[in-house]
Parts: C-alpha cells; sequence; structure tokens
C-alpha cells in the first residue's frame, strides 16, 4: 500500500501525457520513503566500513569477508520476511479490514525471522573453518570470526525491523521507518566509534566492537519500531504483539511459499558479491578491502532503483489487479526509466571523481596508496554497472508485480552464478586481470541478467503474465 495518489480515472486507460504525468507522480509518491529508508540501512554498513578503514587495512578486510558472509543470509531473510507486505496489504484492501488477518501475516513473518536467525547464528558462530576453507588467510579468517561473533546478533533484530515496517509501510506511515532509520545511522556512528577505539568510557574492543555496535543498534532500531507499533492510534488497533507465541502452521507455510523465490533471487545476488570479495581474498587483503570501499560506494546507490523496483512491483501489482494493461504498461516503464536514468547520472559521477569517493572510505596516504588505486580501477568498472544493476533490479520489482518469480529467479542465478563469476574467474586468474577482472564479470553477470528481465518484461502478454489475478 502507499499513499501515491490514485490515477486520475479519466486516464486509467489512456496514453496520454496526462496518464504518464500522473503515473510518474504516484511512483514517486510511493518510491521516496523506501528509498530514504533502504539509504538509512545501506548508510549503517557503510559507518561500519569507513571505521573499519580507521582501523586498519587488515581489519577492513576482514570485517568485509565477515559481511559478506552474512549478506546473502541477510538478503535471503528479507526476502522471505517480504512475502507478509502484499498479504497485508491485500487484508487491508478488504472491505471490512482484517485486523486478525494483519496480525497473522505479521506474526508469522516474525517466526519466518527467528527461524532464520537461529539458522544464521548456528552457521556463523564457527566462521573461521569455513572463511579457511574458502582459501582465505587463516588470520584475516580468524579476524573475521570476532568480527562476526560481535556483528551475528545483529541478524534477528533486523529481520524483526523488516517484518514491522512491511506494517508500517502498507499502513502508509512510511515516515515513521524513516525517522527511526536516520536515529539509527547517527547512534552506530558514536557507538561503533566508541567501542572500536575505547571512547566515551567504553573498552577498546577492536574489529568485535564494531560488530558488537551494529548488533546493539539494530536492536535499538526494532525496539523503536516495535514501540511505535505498540503506541500509534493507528497501529495500536491490530494488537500486533497479542498472544506473538502462538504458531499458525498454514500462514507460515505460506509466507515460504510466496517468498522463497523473492529470497532465493535477492541472495543469488547478494552471494555473488560475496564471492567476489573471497575471490579478492585468493589475490590479497589489499584487493579485499578495496573490493568492500567500492562495493559499498556502488551499494549506496543502489538503494535508489531497488526503492524504485519495490514500488513498481505495487504499481504494477495495482494495475494487474484492475485488469488495466495500459497502466501495466506505463507503471514498469516509469520506474524503469527514471532508475536506469539515475544509476546513468551516478555512473557519470564514479567516472568523474573517483579518487574523492573513496578518499571518504579511507585516509589518502602513502601506506593506503595501492588500496586507494586499486578501489579506483574497481570503481571505473561499476561506474559501467551501475546502469545494467539498476535495469535489472527494477526488472525483477516490474515482474514481481506480475507475480512472476521463480523464472526471475533462474534469471538471478545463471546471470549472477554462471556467467557472472565464469567471466570473473577467467579473466582475473586466467588472463592476469586480478581484481578487475572479478568486477568485469559482474558486470558482465549483472547485464545478462538485466536483459533477461528485459525481454521477459515485453513479452508478458505473450506469456500470459497480464491476466488479473483469478482471471
Amino acid at each position: 500500500m502507499s499513499s501515491a495518489p490514485n490515477i486520475h480515472p479519466g486516464h486509467g486507460h489512456g496514453h496520454g501525457q496526462g496518464a504518464w504525468g500522473d503515473e510518474l507522480r504516484a511512483t514517486m509518491a510511493l518510491a521516496w520513503p523506501l528509498i530514504l529508508s533502504n539509504l538509512t540501512m545501506a548508510l549503517i554498513q557503510a559507518t561500519d566500513v569507513v571505521l573499519m578503514g580507521w582501523l586498519g587495512t587488515r581489519q577492513l578486510a576482514a570485517a568485509a569477508l565477515g559481511l559478506n558472509l552474512t549478506f546473502a543470509l541477510l538478503l535471503l531473510g528479507i526476502g522471505v520476511v517480504a512475502a507478509s507486505s502484499p498479504m497485508i496489504a491485500s487484508a487491508l484492501g478488504q472491505r471490512h479490514n482484517n485486523v486478525r488477518d494483519v496480525r497473522r501475516s505479521f506474526r508469522q513473518s516474525c517466526w519466518v525471522a527467528v527461524c532464520i536467525a537461529v539458522l544464521s547464528w548456528a552457521l556463523l558462530w564457527n566462521a573461521a573453518p569455513i572463511i579457511r576453507s574458502l582459501g582465505q588467510d587463516p588470520a584475516l579468517a580468524l579476524d573475521a570470526q570476532a568480527f562476526l561473533r560481535g556483528y551475528m546478533w545483529s541478524i534477528l533484530p533486523f529481520l524483526l525491523f523488516q517484518a514491522m515496517r512491511n506494517v508500517v509501510a502498507a499502513l502508509e506511515r512510511p515516515g515513521w521507518i524513516f525517522a527511526v532509520s536516520l536515529a539509527g545511522i547517527a547512534l552506530n556512528a558514536v557507538l561503533g566509534w566508541a567501542l572500536i577505539f575505547g571512547r566515551l568510557g567504553l573498552p577498546a574492543l577492536g574489529i568485535f566492537g564494531g560488530g558488537l555496535a551494529s548488533s546493539i543498534v539494530w536492536l535499538c532500531l526494532a525496539l523503536g519500531l516495535g514501540l511505535v507499533l505498540v503506541r500509534d492510534r493507528r497501529f495500536r488497533r491490530f494488537h500486533l504483539f497479542g498472544r506473538w507465541w502462538r504458531f499458525d502452521g498454514p500462514r507460515f507455510a505460506h509466507i515460504w511459499r510466496l517468498g522463497l523465490p523473492i529470497g532465493l533471487t535477492m541472495a543469488f545476488e547478494g552471494a555473488v558479491f560475496g564471492a567476489a570479495a573471497y575471490l579478492m581474498g585468493l589475490i590479497d587483503a589489499e584487493s579485499i578491502a578495496a573490493h568492500a570501499i567500492a562495493l559499498q560506494i556502488a551499494a549506496l546507490t543502489f538503494m535508489v532503483p531497488l526503492g524504485l523496483g519495490q514500488a513498481a512491483t505495487v504499481r504494477v501489482g495495482r494495475a494487474l489487479g484492475a485488469g488495466d494493461r495500459s497502466g501495466i504498461t506505463r507503471a514498469g516503464w516509469t520506474a524503469w526509466a527514471i532508475g536506469v536514468g539515475f544509476m546513468a547520472a551516478m555512473a557519470l559521477a564514479m567516472w568523474a571523481v573517483p579518487r574523492e569517493m573513496v578518499g571518504l572510505f579511507l585516509e589518502t596516504n602513502a601506506s593506503n596508496a595501492r588500496v586507494t588505486d586499486l578501489a579506483v580501477s574497481f570503481l571505473l568498472v561499476a561506474a559501467l554497472f551501475q546502469i545494467v544493476d539498476g535495469a535489472q533490479v527494477v526488472g525483477a520489482g516490474m515482474l514481481r508485480g506480475l507475480h512472476d518469480t521463480r523464472v526471475p529467479m533462474l534469471f538471478a542465478l545463471v546471470g549472477y552464478w554462471v556467467v557472472g563469476i565464469g567471466v570473473g574467474v577467467w579473466l582475473a586468474f586466467g588472463r592476469g586481470w586480478q581484481g578487475v577482472g572479478i568486477w568485469v564479470g559482474l558486470a558482465s553477470g549483472l547485464a545478462l541478467g538485466a536483459a533477461l528481465m528485459l525481454a521477459r518484461w515485453t513479452m508478458r502478454a505473450k506469456l500470459g503474465l497480464t491476466a488479473a489475478p483469478g482471471g
């Protein structure tokens, strides 16, 4: 659900400029709070990268290995928990607001979050042997495990925050998400700095302190948004936390069925960047650190088309439900054009001032010179894949609005893993391109994913994807 204005009835099936202008306004009204919320979450992780860069290149490399091990798990969790969003929205759209149905979906999305968190904890507690088995330096693996033993506890509050965010967004109160997330950025910066370096009377815990700070911050964010759900009059009537311990098997299974293809699609993309970090580790620690910086810059810009893709899902889905084929066309192409246009502008910025961007994350001195040079070379390649990355993530959102999740999941698997990693390994180690080769491989995989998503979108009518649900 969104706070977007409805399309004027006179434009419902038209193709005039007025209908496209209405769609542009509706898409942006829905997308901006999602974009801002995504950006705040990315900025919390960016703060961790900056603080680790201050601590040293090896610590930054170790933290990057740890973060990349958790990234795919977090994206899988976000995707599965996200299934509660359309379920809650449809319940709210019923003539008599189905309070009980909203509560069932929310409560079981929390159960899903707990299951994913517990499995993740079991995997991450002894991360060092896993990281060593992937060919990484044993000392770096131990440092990465130390970071993760502080950071891994953030997974549960992070996923519970996502479950609560779905309710808040469905009830058209996205300002709360943004306000709580914004407070988290400031808290993470201060607490991370204090716990890493021993400031404000707190112990100097080094790399473990950076991970612990993130866990504390996400716990505070989850408690903060939970307090909003309990205290705000608009949310209080749902009694969302009432009998939260009750297990609801059918609804729990439905969330997994709907959410797993979404989660796997997101995890395939997230994990490919994690795999790239581990391939960098086969080169040296400086390459890992440079990759972490370049990836963090790319991740910040990615949050804009990600939000537009989330908005496209809703706008396309609404038009699909209304049986409005011209509305589907407008909703999809509007979000796609904004997303790709924004990423093209970001690509130009990366080409223009790459060294200045890297300087935000790493002090430019003689000891960091090689890391800086590598990060700049990676950013120049990242500038090229910005555009295709934006195209594929908005494209996936457009198809999701058509309830098309399984085929895009296969596109992600083939594009990112078969082509992306395959080309990257060949160029990096077979052709001697090293880290730049890995980034060129990533760009190739994203380009193929974008092309496949776009081809499926343009053939949506022939494939029978535009028939209204149940129609």
